[in-house]
């Protein structure tokens, strides 16, 4: 039960739900679709800022709001519902693996930029197809001034509008974690073609030369601190897709109240009303084992096993939610018009980068196998 969002949490993603409603609106999110469009949405940005949301879950002696990874899951619902940017979501990562990962100076030097929202980020730290994969993303050897980095960053979201790149590396037999400004000399982007509008980029990196100041600890992370950070984007991810899912049960309700049949509204036959509460309890389950995941994450546990039922109940509600509201709109839901395809690509992607259900599956088996053991 303590997973469950307080009072204080549901009035929070209330003020979130008529702020993203405010600044966020469908034909916003329509545009940056849109070749050529300015996707910084410096309006949008500046009241995410103005409300905290940046620095949420960061002490307020780096700048933050002082809140917890719960407050982050009660905006990432909300986000989801409203499509917010995903480069909303990279640069609160960034925050978060500076803040989980960094030694203090660090955290001084960076974190009160991001919270304020005048400094965006992105995160290379784990495989976009197997968050599971946290195995060094670059190569990096020292040399007289700081460090030399070479290699390829691969699906790095929203890297064209990100200030700074949060990134691993090999160096010998340890993993090192940089915080590289993305205007150094040597890196550049490359983007990739991906569904819906989704930016991601292959990001280089030619012999970049970085200050001792990039490395964000003295000492290399264990892999336990880089899977928990994972796991918490995934967790924190699958309640983007409740969100996504809840728009999409909150319209194909209204919808099959106006659309009629032989006289009477679709809402009132028994199959119509089948697949809606099919809807609901997907969603509900997904909510439930997402704020599971969070709660025992924002605890210092690894909780892959709650991960991975997150993400599988998560990427299944989303699948099913979107098809069978595309069912209930009839041929009405298939024209862009409508912008339920804006939900449904959303879903798609949200379910897929970092591993879908099939891919958590095999976390559930790896902890299952740490049991037996």
């Amino acid at each position: 039960m303590k997973a469950i969002p307080t009072t204080q949490q549901r009035e929070f993603g209330a003020s979130m739900r008529a702020l993203l409603a405010a600044e966020c609106p469908l034909n916003l999110v329509r545009g940056l679709g849109e070749p050529g469009a300015d996707r910084s949405t410096p309006a949008l940005w500046k009241a995410l800022a103005g409300a905290g949301v940046f620095g949420l879950a960061v002490a307020e002696e780096y700048g933050g709001s002082g809140g917890s990874l719960g407050d982050l899951a009660v905006f990432y619902t909300e986000a989801g519902r409203a499509l917010c940017p995903t480069a909303v979501h990279s640069t609160i990562t960034t925050a978060l693996a500076i803040d989980q990962l960094g030694s203090p100076e660090v955290k001084s030097a960076r974190l009160p930029q991001l919270a304020a929202g005048t400094v965006r980020g992105t995160t290379a730290l784990w495989n976009a197809r197997d968050a599971a994969d946290v195995s060094a993303v670059l190569h990096a050897r020292p040399d007289s001034t700081g460090w030399r980095l070479d290699g390829v960053a691969d699906y790095v979201a929203d890297a064209d509008i990100a200030d700074l790149i949060v990134v691993s590396a090999a160096a010998g037999e340890h993993t090192l974690v940089f915080a590289v400004d993305t205007g150094t000399s040597g890196l550049s982007l490359v983007p990739l073609a991906m569904a819906g509008g989704y930016r991601a980029f292959a990001v280089r990196f030619d012999d970049v030369t970085v200050g001792a100041e990039a490395l964000i600890d003295s000492g290399p992370p264990d892999r336990t601190a880089l899977r928990r950070l994972a796991n918490a984007a995934v967790a924190l991810g699958s309640l983007d897709l409740v969100g996504v899912g809840q728009a999409v049960l909150d319209r194909t309700v209204e919808y099959t109240k106006l659309r009629h049949q032989f006289g009477r509204p679709i809402a009132s036959f028994q199959a119509a009303q089948h697949l809606v509460a099919n809807m609901h309890i997907a969603l509900a389950a997904a909510r439930l084992t997402a704020h599971s995941a969070v709660f025992w994450i924002a605890r210092g546990q690894t909780a892959t096993r709650q991960t991975a039922i997150a993400r599988m109940h998560a990427g299944t509600a989303a699948r099913l939610v979107t098809l069978d509201a595309h069912q209930l709109h009839g041929g009405i839901g298939y024209v862009t018009e409508t912008d339920l395809h804006l939900w449904t690509e959303r879903a798609r992607l949200g379910s897929t980068l970092g591993g879908g259900a099939g891919v958590a599956a095999a976390w559930l088996e790896e902890t299952l196998e740490e049991i037996r053991e």
